[in-house]
């Protein structure tokens, strides 16, 4: 039964992050003209005020957000999110954060349609090995991420950045759910006899002694 919810928040995790990459995390690498242009900035005030986030931010509300809207709006949403959450890294990354994103698009994309059937059918051992893959590239690219949040001084022009400890925690929080997720399938894979071929051969060595 452990197993199976396991299963169902990979399924989540992975059929969420198509959208994601495509209309959000790739605005960072691909020109602007690729996306529609944004729509005026009394609708992203419309969204403070629909959303709520002077009282509360988070990333359910960004999430919220992003269900609710239309994919022509999705340029607007991002300086929207940039702005609301002083995420410097999505309007202007440096280039070490391309890379993470040119590798999420040209091997990661791919890798969710195919992840997403395997863990919502469940018990696909031939995911196993691609799994351990992704959750160790992933959990890995999250850390100089996460550092550059917590301990980089960024400057207020032209993108502010987190200045006060209370601002980088909460832009923590929208990016320490892709380092947490990708380690609880890394274990799983690693420990689960459901995927583990190494001990589901030693538990049948085992009846075959008693």
């Amino acid at each position: 039964m452990a197993i199976r919810v396991l299963e169902i928040i990979f399924f989540f995790y992975f059929a969420s992050h198509i959208p994601i990459t495509l209309f959000i995390d790739l605005q960072a690498l691909l020109p602007q003209h690729v996306y529609p242009q944004p729509v005026s900035v009394s609708t992203r005030r419309g969204w403070k005020q629909r959303y709520n986030t002077t009282s509360y931010k988070g990333p359910i509300t960004c999430f919220v957000a992003v269900i609710d809207l239309n994919f022509p709006q999705m340029r607007d949403f991002v300086k929207w999110y940039a702005e609301e959450f002083k995420d410097p890294l999505m309007m202007d990354p440096p280039d070490w954060f391309r890379s993470f994103i040119f590798c999420e698009a040209l091997f990661q994309l791919p890798f969710f349609p195919v992840a997403a059937y395997a863990f919502l059918k469940g018990g696909c051992k031939w995911i196993r090995t691609p799994a351990i893959v992704y959750s160790a590239h992933v959990a890995t690219t999250l850390v100089p991420i996460l550092s550059r949040i917590l301990f980089y001084q960024f400057p207020m022009e032209p993108h502010p950045g987190p200045q006060t400890p209370q601002e980088r925690w909460l832009l923590v929080s929208i990016y320490v759910p892709y380092l947490l997720v990708p380690l609880l399938l890394l274990f799983t894979m690693l420990l689960s006899p459901t995927y583990n071929s190494t001990s589901n051969t030693s538990a049948k060595a085992k009846k075959k002694k008693n």
